[in-house]
Order: structure tokens, then sequence, then C-alpha cells
């Protein structure tokens, strides 16, 4: 976990320099559109630490992740001087996949009307328990730099690529390649709404059970592992990897250019997810017996690929 954090304050700082050098640099009014962004990112940092703090519920990252990039896409977009086709359909794409997601993450006991409390992700409580973690003061500093601070500046990064579409370079017109984006986008949002549905499904009955005192039967290992389960590990995960790969994938369009400055959110998400991964792959491991055998025979994220664990 330590390393997968070290390596993305590395990128974080490498990613744009490297692009910058590749690509072209930010006009005059994508600088200008950032700064005024900076505000609005910096008091969601500010209320996501404060309150993290205050209710001892490190999830309010997550609580907002679904919620914040609607309202940073439409920021953006009526920012320019000009409505943008490209950028209205990058902003209803990001509306769909936030409104899903919330959904989903809403039915799970995230929302209550005390809005600084409800579930928090079983993976916080378990890394504050770890060496290091479990001193209050380095959780504090952990807290306001990487879970605060930094998940924020990330998840305004991988929506960074609206504004691509402003770029002196991009072309103004929507063309068949961007129709093409917002179609895989909209199965990537479907594919990930079938995996948690899938998943929510087999939790909820195996919770039941267990209250009812009933037989778990094929719920006794645990863990989901049939459906899109039994095709990768993480379904989920890969969609939601792949929803921000195709959303930067319409600044290349608009562009021209493979890499470019708007890269560093979506790079910096792929190294969130294998981290994250690890973390959740070692607690389920130690706590399913059966979840090692489950590793070595499904892949991670990539369907047919059983390289690595």
């Amino acid at each position: 976990m330590l390393l997968t954090i070290l390596l993305l304050i590395f990128t974080v700082v490498v990613a744009p320099l490297i692009c910058l050098n590749f690509g072209y640099t930010p006009n005059e009014l994508q600088f200008d559109i950032l700064a005024q962004m900076a505000w609005p990112v910096g008091l969601v940092i500010a209320y996501c630490f404060v309150v993290g703090e205050i209710s001892r519920n490190n999830s309010q990252v997550d609580k907002l992740w679904s919620i914040v990039p609607i309202y940073y896409v439409w920021h953006m977009t009526l920012l320019a001087p000009e409505l943008s086709e490209r950028m209205v359909l990058m902003a209803i794409l990001a509306t769909i996949w936030g409104a899903r997601l919330t959904f989903n993450f809403a039915r799970r006991g995230a929302y209550t009307w005390r809005f600084w409390a409800g579930e928090e992700d079983y993976r916080w409580e378990e890394l504050r328990k770890r060496p290091g973690f479990n001193n209050k003061f380095v959780w504090g500093l952990f807290n306001l730099f990487f879970i605060s601070a930094y998940q924020n500046v990330l998840i305004f990064s991988f929506t960074v690529p609206i504004l691509a579409t402003l770029s002196d370079q991009a072309d103004p017109q929507l063309n068949m390649i961007d129709y093409m984006l917002a179609a895989l986008m909209l199965l990537a949002v479907a594919i990930e709404f079938i995996a948690d549905q899938q998943q929510y499904v087999f939790q909820t009955e195996k919770h039941r059970r267990i209250k009812a005192g009933e037989p778990l039967g094929d719920y006794e290992k645990g863990f989901v592992s049939t459906g899109l389960w039994g095709i990768v590990r993480h379904p989920n995960y890969a969609m939601e990897q792949s929803i921000w790969v195709i959303f930067y994938l319409f600044s290349v369009n608009a562009t021209g250019q493979w890499v470019n400055w708007t890269i560093g959110g979506c790079v910096l998400l792929l190294i969130l997810f294998k981290g994250s991964s690890d973390f959740s792959e070692e607690l389920s491991a130690n706590k399913y017996p059966a979840y090692k055998d489950y590793q070595k025979n499904v892949p991670r994220f990539i369907p047919f690929l059983k390289f690595g664990r």
C-alpha cells in the first residue's frame, strides 16, 4: 500500500512534465479555467479532511467520488466562451456515470441524513490498525495529504480531458469517432452496473441467510465468483478504469495527439486501482480460504490473462 502511495505521488509530478514535453501546452483559456477550478477543488479537499477528522469516518471522499465530477465537467463546460458540442457530450456521459455510481453507493448505506455518517470503506479501518498508521497524528497527515488532498486532485484530474476540446489544435466538430467513444463509454457503464448488481445480490442474500441462521450453501465461500466475476476478479474496477480511459480518448480524437497534458488523471487512476485491488485481495485472501484458488484461476482485470495474481 505504501509503495502504491509513493508511486502515485511520483507519477503526479512526472506525468505532467512528460506530457508537456511531448505534446502541446495548455492555452490561456485552459489555464484560466484550471485556475478558476482550483477554488471548488480546494473547498472539497478542506471539507473531506475536516469532516473526516471530526467524524472519524474517512469515506468522505468516497461519498463525493461520483458526485463532484458531474459538477466539475459542467462547470468547465459553462466556463467556455461558446458552448462546445463535444464538451456537452462528455459532460452528459460523465453525468450518466455519476448517477449510476451514486445509486449503487447509496443503496449500500453510504448516505444518511447525518451527512458525515454512513458506511465507511472497510479498508480504511484495516489500514488504521497497521503499524505506523495506528498513530493518530500520522493518520491525520495521511488523511490530509492522501485521502483528502491527493484523491480529490485525482478526481478532478480525470475530468480534465474535457478541456482538450478548447485547445488551439482541437477540431470543434463532433465526428464518428466521438459517437463510437460515447457508445463504448455507455457500454462500460452498463457492464459496471451489471457487475455491481451481481455483487449486491450475492452479498444481500449471504447476509440475509447469516442473519436468519439459514444454511449458506453456495454462499459459504463468502465472495461472488459467478457471472462477470467468473470472468475477471474485479469487473467493476475494470470498467471504472475503462470509462476514464475512454473519456481521455475524447481528447485524443479532438487534438490528434495520443499523449497530451490531460492524460495524467487516467494514468493515476490505473495506478490507484492496482494498489486498491492489491489491498482488497490481501484482505479477502486472509478472510476467505477459497479466495487464493479464485486468484489462481480467474484473472484480475483483463479476461483470459492469468499472469500474476
